[in-house]
C-alpha cells in the first residue's frame, strides 16, 4: 500500500520532492531498512523511477544505490546507460555490474565510458581486454596507471601492437615486470622506427645511417630483452622475431658471441625443429660435425655454419677459463674468419660483423678505461 501510494504521488510531484523521494527509497533499500515495504515492490517503484522525464530523480537515485553490493543488477546497468552524469557514478562506484555488463558499456559507450571502466577500483582480465582492443591512447593510459587492474600476457602485447607509438604509454609499459618479453622486443621496434622516421634525425645523419642505427639498436634492445626474459618465455620471443625478419644469421651471431645461451638455444630450437634437449647436448658436445649439421638443418648455409661452430667452440673453451669472455671470443673469431680463402659473400658480410662487434667491445674498454683514470686522477 505504501508503495502504490507512492506510485500515485510521483504522478503530480515536483521534479525536485520526486528526487528527494527517489534518494529515500534508495537509501533505505541499500541499507536494508524497509520499515515492513516489501523489497520486491520497492524495485518497482525503482524501475518506474527510471522513466521519470527528469535526470535529478535517475540522479538521486543512483547515488543512493551507487555503493549498494544488494542493488538491482538490471536497475543498475540500465542507470550505467543513461545521460552521462548519471551513468558515470553508476559506472565508477557500482559493485553489481558484471564483467560482461562492463564489456557491453564498454563497447557501446564513448571514449569518457571507457575512461571511467578503466578507472574502477579493479579491473579483471576480461574487462582489460576489451578496452585494450578498443580504446584510445587516454583510455589505455588509465587503465596502464590504474594499480589494480588485472592486465595479461595477451593484453599488455595488445596495448604495443596498437598504441606503443605513444610516448606516455610507452612509459607506462616499460616500468612494468611482467612485460613480456616479445612485447618488450615489438615496444623497442616501435621506439626505434619512430626515430628512423623523425625528419631531425634524416636530416642530421641521413636517412641509410639512421635505419642502419635503427636496426642496431633494435637488436640491442632484442638482446637486453632476452637477458632478462624467464625461459619459459624466450620461445614467444624467438617467434616474434622470427616473425618481424629479426632472426637474421648476423643477429644470431650477436647473441652467440654475447653470451646469450639461453637465447640462442631457444633460436636453434624454433629454426631446427630439433628439441631443446638434442640442442643443448649438440652444442654442449663440442663435436664439430653434430654442431654444424644442427645449424644447417636451421637453415645456415655451410660457410655459415662453420662460422658458427667455430664461435660455439670458441665460446665453451673461452667462457671457461676468461672472465668476460665476450672481447676475446669476437678477436679469435675475426682472426679465423679474416684467415679463411675464399669466403662467400654471407661468410664475409659475417666476418665484417663480427669485426664491428670486436671494435665495439674495444671502445667499450676504452670507455671504461679512461672513466676508471680519471675518478683514479681526481
Amino acid at each position: 500500500m505504501i508503495i502504490q501510494a507512492f506510485l500515485r504521488w510521483v504522478e503530480t510531484a515536483k521534479a525536485s520532492d520526486r528526487a528527494r523521494a527517489a534518494s529515500a527509497l534508495g537509501r533505505a533499500y541499500a541499507a536494508a531498512d524497509m520499515n515492513g515495504i516489501d523489497r520486491h515492490a520497492a524495485e518497482m517503484a525503482m524501475t518506474f523511477l527510471l522513466d521519470d522525464p527528469s535526470p535529478k530523480v535517475r540522479l538521486s537515485l543512483v547515488e543512493a544505490l551507487a555503493d549498494c553490493p544488494a542493488a538491482p543488477r538490471a536497475i543498475m546497468k540500465s542507470l550505467a546507460e543513461d545521460q552521462p552524469e548519471i551513468a558515470f557514478v553508476a559506472i565508477a562506484r557500482s559493485p553489481v555490474l558484471t564483467d560482461a555488463d562492463l564489456v557491453d558499456i564498454a563497447a557501446r559507450g564513448t571514449a569518457e565510458t571507457r575512461a571511467l571502466i578503466a578507472a574502477r577500483k579493479g579491473v579483471s582480465c576480461s574487462v582489460a581486454a576489451a578496452l585494450a582492443e578498443i580504446g584510445d591512447e587516454e583510455e589505455v593510459l588509465i587503465l596502464l596507471e590504474n594499480d589494480r587492474t588485472h592486465l595479461s600476457r595477451r593484453t599488455l602485447t595488445t596495448i604495443v601492437s596498437r598504441l606503443g607509438h605513444v610516448a606516455a604509454i610507452r612509459d607506462q609499459l616499460l616500468l612494468r615486470d611482467d612485460l613480456p618479453g616479445d612485447a618488450r622486443q615489438l615496444l623497442a621496434e616501435r621506439v626505434g622506427t619512430a626515430l628512423a622516421g623523425c625528419g631531425l634525425i634524416q636530416a642530421t645523419i641521413g636517412a641509410v645511417r639512421a635505419e642502419r642505427v635503427r636496426g642496431e639498436a633494435c637488436d640491442a634492445a632484442a638482446l637486453a630483452a632476452a637477458a632478462v626474459t624467464p625461459p619459459e618465455e624466450l620461445p614467444l620471443m624467438v617467434a616474434h622475431l622470427r616473425e618481424s625478419g629479426r632472426l637474421t644469421p648476423a643477429f644470431l651471431m650477436k647473441a652467440l658471441c654475447g653470451g646469450a645461451a639461453e637465447f640462442f638455444i631457444a633460436a636453434m630450437v624454433e629454426l631446427s625443429g630439433v628439441t631443446q634437449r638434442r640442442v643443448r647436448a649438440i652444442l654442449s658436445g663440442g663435436r664439430v660435425h653434430p654442431i654444424r649439421a644442427l645449424f644447417e638443418s636451421a637453415g645456415l648455409g655451410p660457410d655459415l655454419s662453420a662460422a658458427f661452430a667455430e664461435a660455439v667452440l670458441l665460446w665453451q673453451r673461452e667462457a671457461r677459463e676468461t672472465a668476460g669472455a665476450f672481447a676475446s671470443i669476437v678477436a679469435s673469431l675475426h682472426d679465423r674468419l679474416r684467415r679463411r680463402s675464399s669466403p662467400s659473400s654471407n661468410a664475409g658480410a659475417l666476418a665484417e660483423l663480427v669485426e664491428n662487434l670486436a671494435f665495439a667491445e674495444k671502445r667499450r674498454l676504452a670507455r671504461e678505461y679512461a672513466s676508471l683514470a680519471a675518478r683514479q686522477a681526481a
